[in-house]
């Protein structure tokens, strides 16, 4: 007997159970990010068909070339997530400060709060590698018709959701509610996102290191002694192997499914790391930690970070238990 094909509508549906304070809300908003990322993933495909290749001549609050695709992106999660009616601010890294999508829709109370990195590893599309989206979702902490940046700065712990959706040889959505990590691979011929990959584990032990290298010279010495523990033959499970593309969504998803650690140490040109805390490190990592793996800034646990600035900058390591206890050891710390 075939089995049973569930859709993401219907794996969201049957998992509202687990949200009996929501009303369906969470469910709804996840609906929303799922068919803005199903518009993503189509432009992405034919990217090269259109002129939605290269930049568009503009930067943004990171002091980043906006790619043409970055803004569209932007403006379809946007665009869902305020006609959605379920999500009272939005944070993006593409933008300054947050938007409040309250005050269109008072009447509904929204109840959620999204940050979102629209197209993470936009440098690589005009080249064809792997990009995709990352998010993230809270509970408001404003009262009705008060909402405002305060709502996003929330510690990674506070979240109820997040996920991320990679553009590659296929498009794949990766969500976890807190209980346990799903995925979903889109499915063209009807238009679905289908479950693909049900109850991900990341392996303990894994033999995949994924760090630019091209900084070697300017990490600190236990960062340099760890990689370098990485590429040692002579240690009884033999070398890691060296796999590095340039975009989170990217190396954190081959290291969710085949097992190792990513990361992106200070410098000292970067001495708060590069990734953000918001947008990208809190979301991945409350993805590892429901697969069984960790994340950290080398010294203490990412999600109970405080956030005190919407772009907010931290070293970051993520990745198999085991490969993070030892990074840890190598440090001089455990966090």
């Amino acid at each position: 007997m075939a089995a049973r094909l569930i859709t993401l509508n219907q794996f969201i549906v049957e998992r509202q159970k687990d949200f009996p304070c929501s009303e369906g809300r969470l469910s709804r908003l996840l609906a929303d990010i799922g068919a803005a990322a199903k518009i993503i993933s189509r432009e992405v495909n034919k990217a090269g068909l259109v002129d939605i290749l290269g930049a568009d001549g503009s930067t943004n609050v990171q002091g980043e070339e906006v790619q043409k695709l970055d803004a569209y992106a932007n403006n379809t999660f946007i665009s869902f997530l305020r006609n959605g009616g379920e999500c009272a601010v939005i944070a993006s890294e593409e933008d300054e400060d947050v938007i409040i999508t309250e005050d269109a829709y008072v009447h509904t109370n929204p109840k959620y709060v999204v940050a979102m990195d629209p197209l993470d590893g936009s440098s690589n599309i005009d080249v064809n590698a792997s990009i995709g989206t990352i998010f993230s979702i809270y509970r408001r902490r404003s009262k009705q018709g008060e909402a405002s940046k305060a709502d996003v700065l929330q510690k990674g712990s506070e979240q109820v959701a997040s996920g991320y959706v990679i553009y590659g040889s296929s498009t794949m959505l990766v969500l976890t509610t807190g209980n346990g990590v799903n995925g979903f691979t889109l499915d063209p011929s009807i238009g679905e996102f289908c479950l693909s990959h049900p109850k991900i584990r990341i392996k303990p032990d894994g033999k995949i290191f994924s760090v630019n290298e091209g900084n070697y010279h300017a990490f600190n010495p236990g960062v340099k002694k760890f990689i370098e523990w990485c590429k040692d033959p002579a240690k009884e499970e033999g070398p890691l192997k060296a796999r590095y593309i340039g975009s989170l969504v990217a190396d954190f998803h081959r290291n969710l499914l085949k097992g190792g650690i990513f990361m992106y140490p200070s410098t000292a040109e970067t001495p708060n790391g590069k990734l953000r805390l918001v947008y990208e490190c809190n979301p991945m990592a409350f993805i590892v930690e429901q697969a069984g793996g960790r994340a950290t800034n080398g010294t203490v646990r990412i999600m109970d970070i405080q956030p005190t600035e919407l772009h907010q900058r931290v070293p970051y390591a993520v990745g198999s238990e085991n490969l993070m206890d030892q990074l840890h050891t190598t440090l001089g710390v455990w966090g």
